[in-house]
């Protein structure tokens, strides 16, 4: 039975709305690295693999907060986490404007700003609502995931044509002010608790081993981590750091590069939203499966883009149909699959999992291009990653295991 609006819901609309901008800014604050690796390179001489090893270390230091802050949402719920989360991350963008060498670019974005997006991340939006809904639960997770396109689609293009005024530090200062305010309206908007339900209670008092221990149980778990860090790779990793270089290197220039950037980020809301409804439906794990073996045919149509600005859009197009439609399937597949009390875990796990392979992806093209000149064998191996992920997605059952005090058990 559809839940009836309550107070209950209308809290987690609350939440939905609170994360759908949380994951906006925290977005946009990653996508920056991306549209100013070219002038760091002409304005402060740094490398390309310097600047990739920035962002790859935010990426590693994601995977290792992920799961933590996961734990700590399942435990004691979002309010003083999320707080804390934002004056992290304004601080880390922040002190980004003062950086004057590459390891000082790598401690304050990939360390101090890392620590922040791992907290500020959706998948701990995802553990603060998942128990607020049960029959819609794939399409509010597709709304609070959506802030990850918004943001980028609004901003970067923004960012883009603002940068000759105002310079690359304006625009992340910019940001950071803009997480430092989000901070104290996590005490007025978000519940002290992820919930109420039984299934809930215990989780302040249960040791985080004993879950982890459940979780390593599941083969459901092990298809999900391993075809998401293949996802990290051959989205975030790949060509949330090098799609804009790559551009450039084609011979379009910053602003219709970055209009092809917004227009990647704004087909991605259509696809989240589609996926999030469709997840609802129909057999998940063929749609995931779907999914990335999409995805994998588009990195062909990446190779042979050349100068023509037709096949650029059109790849942003079909990428972005297929980009970020995974984050509510998979989603929706722990809620039902391993369980609503340990969301967070789960989600922080299988994050960290998503931002190790998108720190190799990160890392890898730096390394490829410096030592080829070429982005082209970068965008073979995320082909041959996707259609892996896509067959590893495959093996999941469509039919949930039994759940014991909220926790999925083999049968």
């Amino acid at each position: 039975m559809r839940e009836k609006t309550s107070t209950h819901e209308l809290l987690g609309w609350t939440i939905v709305g609170y994360g759908f901008i949380a994951v906006a800014l925290s977005a946009s604050g990653r996508a920056l690295l991306s549209m100013v690796m070219p002038l760091w390179e002409s304005e402060l001489g740094w490398s390309r693999s310097a600047i990739s090893t920035a962002g790859a270390t935010a990426l590693i230091i994601m995977a290792v907060t992920a799961p933590v802050a996961g734990d700590l949402i399942d435990r004691f719920g979002p309010r003083k986490l999320l707080m804390a989360g934002f004056l992290i991350l304004g601080a880390g963008l922040a002190f980004t404007t003062a950086s004057t060498t590459p390891w000082q670019l790598i401690l304050n974005f990939g360390v101090i700003s890392g620590v922040g997006f791992g907290v500020v991340g959706v998948s701990v939006f995802f553990a603060a609502v998942a128990p607020y809904f049960v029959e819609r639960r794939g399409f509010v997770m597709a709304v609070v995931d959506s802030g990850s396109t918004v943001g980028p689609l609004l901003l970067v293009p923004l960012a883009a044509l603002l940068l000759t005024d105002f310079g690359w530090r304006f625009e992340f200062n910019a940001i950071a002010l803009a997480c430092v305010l989000m901070a104290p309206v996590a005490i007025y908007l978000l519940p002290k608790n992820s919930g109420k339900h039984d299934q809930l209670k215990s989780a302040a008092h249960e040791p985080m081993k004993t879950r982890l221990f459940g979780l390593a149980r599941s083969p459901t778990f092990h298809l999900l981590f391993w075809s998401f860090l293949l996802c990290g790779f051959t989205s975030s990793g790949v060509i949330e750091t090098h799609f804009l270089p790559y551009a450039a290197i084609c011979g379009f220039g910053g602003v219709k590069a970055a209009g092809a950037y917004g227009l990647l980020s704004g087909i991605n809301l259509v696809g989240i939203l589609v996926a999030g409804w469709l997840s609802d439906r129909m057999n998940r794990p063929l749609l995931l499966a779907g999914i990335y073996a999409v995805r994998s045919l588009s990195f062909i149509l990446l190779m042979e883009i050349g100068n023509d600005a037709t096949l650029l859009y059109t790849f942003s197009i079909v990428f972005g149909l297929f980009d970020y439609a995974t984050a509510p399937v998979v989603a929706s597949l722990v809620a039902s699959h391993l369980g609503v009390r340990v969301m967070g875990l789960s989600m922080g796990l299988l994050s960290a999992g998503h931002s190790i392979g998108a720190a190799v992806g990160a890392f890898a093209g730096g390394v490829t291009f410096d030592a080829l000149g070429s982005y082209r064998w970068l965008w073979l191996m995320s082909f041959a990653m996707a259609v892996v992920a896509a067959l590893i997605a495959a093996f999941i059952k469509r039919a949930p295991p039994q759940i014991v005090d909220g926790i999925a058990v083999p049968a």
